[in-house]
């Protein structure tokens, strides 16, 4: 009796195994990338100020413009963070120059204390270099308890040399938008992809 069968049973059995053993291999790396992104986010703006990367300053700005600019807030989450995050106004118009005092919330809704970080970016992505950030929340770590509420404040101006480059000098509405994660220390999400929830229209 030929074993031909049973060696094509052993060859498929041995591919099976192989694919099985590549696809763990592969959700595994997705979820340690999801794992990882903020700090990997964080560094590689800051290395390339990608993205309209905000600039940090601990300074306000000593010229304010007639012009003005309207920011717009938005606001989301990623998987596997059950936070309910917002901004507490969606525009307002300023001048250029002039230091602003905006507030998001953020509440946990589920049983468990939790913690999550945010990355940000600015749109168009020109006017990053302008959007100084005298106080922020982002790539902080914020835990929250169970049902816990907190105002997360961001100070910010926008440079009035904005005005005169050639690629920024029409802009007339900024939106600033931060998204949140759970922090690296938090159990990964079993998805290997990671879905984020816009919160911006709730």
């Amino acid at each position: 009796m030929s074993t031909e069968p049973d060696q094509i049973k052993d060859v498929k059995s041995h591919a099976n195994r192989r694919i099985v053993i590549a696809c763990s291999a592969f959700v595994a790396s997705m979820v340690g990338v999801s794992y990882a992104a903020v700090p990997l986010y964080e560094l590689f703006c800051q290395v390339t100020g990608y993205g309209g990367t905000i600039q940090r300053t601990e300074q306000f700005s000593d010229t304010i413009l007639d012009r003005t600019v309207k920011i717009r807030f938005d606001a989301n989450t990623a998987a596997g963070l059950p936070w309910d995050f917002k901004p507490v106004q969606r525009e307002v118009e300023v001048r250029i120059g002039e230091t602003i005092l905006v507030n998001y919330t953020a509440t946990n809704t589920s049983s468990l204390s939790t913690t999550g970080q945010a990355t940000f970016n600015v749109t168009p992505m020109a006017a990053g270099a302008y959007f100084n950030k005298v106080q922020c929340f982002c790539f902080t770590e914020t835990e929250l308890k169970p049902g816990e509420s907190l105002e997360m404040p961001v100070l910010f101006f926008v440079d009035p040399e904005i005005v005169e480059a050639a690629d920024t000098q029409n802009i007339d509405t900024i939106t600033l938008s931060y998204t949140f994660f759970p922090h690296e220390t938090e159990k990964p999400v079993a998805a290997a992809a990671v879905p984020v929830q816009d919160n911006s229209n709730l």
